[in-house]
Protein backbone atom coordinates (compact mmCIF):
# COMPACT_ATOMS: atom_id res chain seq x y z
CA UNK A 1 0.00 0.00 0.00
CA UNK A 2 1.08 3.32 -0.94
CA UNK A 3 0.49 6.86 0.95
CA UNK A 4 -0.22 9.82 -0.64
CA UNK A 5 0.12 13.47 0.68
CA UNK A 6 -1.53 16.61 -0.45
CA UNK A 7 0.91 18.87 -0.45
CA UNK A 8 -0.76 22.07 1.83
CA UNK A 9 0.28 25.75 1.24
CA UNK A 10 -0.10 28.87 2.48
CA UNK A 11 -0.76 31.58 0.31
CA UNK A 12 -0.79 35.55 1.38
CA UNK A 13 -1.88 38.39 -0.76
CA UNK A 14 -3.84 41.79 -0.66
CA UNK A 15 -5.82 43.93 -2.27
CA UNK A 16 -7.33 47.42 -1.98
CA UNK A 17 -11.36 47.84 -2.70
CA UNK A 18 -11.54 50.35 -5.65
CA UNK A 19 -15.36 50.75 -5.75
CA UNK A 20 -17.41 53.78 -4.37
CA UNK A 21 -19.49 51.56 -2.28
CA UNK A 22 -16.89 49.43 -0.23
CA UNK A 23 -17.69 46.18 0.00
CA UNK A 24 -21.15 45.81 -0.02
CA UNK A 25 -23.36 42.96 -0.74
CA UNK A 26 -22.86 42.84 -4.66
CA UNK A 27 -19.23 43.05 -4.51
CA UNK A 28 -19.19 40.40 -1.27
CA UNK A 29 -21.27 38.01 -3.16
CA UNK A 30 -18.90 37.84 -6.01
CA UNK A 31 -16.16 37.54 -3.78
CA UNK A 32 -18.27 34.34 -2.06
CA UNK A 33 -18.84 33.00 -5.12
CA UNK A 34 -15.05 33.37 -6.33
CA UNK A 35 -13.70 31.96 -3.14
CA UNK A 36 -16.06 29.18 -2.91
CA UNK A 37 -14.88 27.73 -6.21
CA UNK A 38 -11.89 26.82 -4.22
CA UNK A 39 -10.63 23.95 -1.86
CA UNK A 40 -8.79 25.98 0.38
CA UNK A 41 -9.60 27.63 3.58
CA UNK A 42 -9.34 31.30 2.65
CA UNK A 43 -9.39 34.20 5.18
CA UNK A 44 -9.88 37.73 4.80
CA UNK A 45 -8.42 40.43 7.22
CA UNK A 46 -9.13 44.44 7.78
CA UNK A 47 -8.56 46.08 10.78
CA UNK A 48 -8.94 43.70 13.71
CA UNK A 49 -11.24 41.49 12.01
CA UNK A 50 -11.15 38.00 10.15
CA UNK A 51 -13.99 36.48 7.85
CA UNK A 52 -14.34 33.04 5.93
CA UNK A 53 -14.06 34.83 2.11
CA UNK A 54 -16.99 31.57 1.65
CA UNK A 55 -18.98 33.32 4.36
CA UNK A 56 -21.73 36.46 3.12
CA UNK A 57 -22.04 37.63 6.50
CA UNK A 58 -18.41 37.16 7.51
CA UNK A 59 -17.34 39.26 4.53
CA UNK A 60 -20.29 42.06 5.14
CA UNK A 61 -18.62 42.15 8.42
CA UNK A 62 -15.41 43.43 7.62
CA UNK A 63 -17.48 46.61 6.49
CA UNK A 64 -14.55 47.64 4.09
CA UNK A 65 -14.90 51.15 2.18
CA UNK A 66 -13.29 52.35 -0.51
CA UNK A 67 -9.77 52.63 -0.52
CA UNK A 68 -9.87 49.54 2.41
CA UNK A 69 -6.54 47.25 2.34
CA UNK A 70 -7.40 43.79 2.36
CA UNK A 71 -5.21 41.13 3.24
CA UNK A 72 -6.08 37.60 1.83
CA UNK A 73 -4.46 34.17 3.58
CA UNK A 74 -5.33 30.74 2.22
CA UNK A 75 -4.02 27.53 2.82
CA UNK A 76 -5.05 23.99 0.74
CA UNK A 77 -3.54 22.54 -2.48
CA UNK A 78 -5.41 25.24 -4.06
CA UNK A 79 -4.74 28.23 -2.32
CA UNK A 80 -2.11 30.27 -4.74
CA UNK A 81 -4.96 29.93 -7.51
CA UNK A 82 -7.49 31.45 -4.72
CA UNK A 83 -5.36 34.21 -3.98
CA UNK A 84 -4.64 35.09 -7.53
CA UNK A 85 -8.48 34.79 -8.36
CA UNK A 86 -9.54 37.28 -5.51
CA UNK A 87 -6.96 39.61 -6.33
CA UNK A 88 -7.83 39.80 -10.31
CA UNK A 89 -12.24 39.75 -9.09
CA UNK A 90 -11.00 42.89 -6.96
CA UNK A 91 -8.83 44.64 -9.67
CA UNK A 92 -11.87 44.44 -12.24
CA UNK A 93 -14.06 45.55 -9.39
CA UNK A 94 -15.79 43.16 -8.82
CA UNK A 95 -16.99 42.77 -12.31
CA UNK A 96 -19.34 45.21 -11.18
CA UNK A 97 -21.69 48.30 -13.33
CA UNK A 98 -23.16 50.90 -11.42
Amino acid sequence: MTKTSIKKQMIIGKFVIKNDRGLHTRPSTELVKCASMFKSKILLYYRRHVANAKSLLGILMLAAEKGAKIKIEAEGEDAEQAVQSIIELAAHNFYIKY
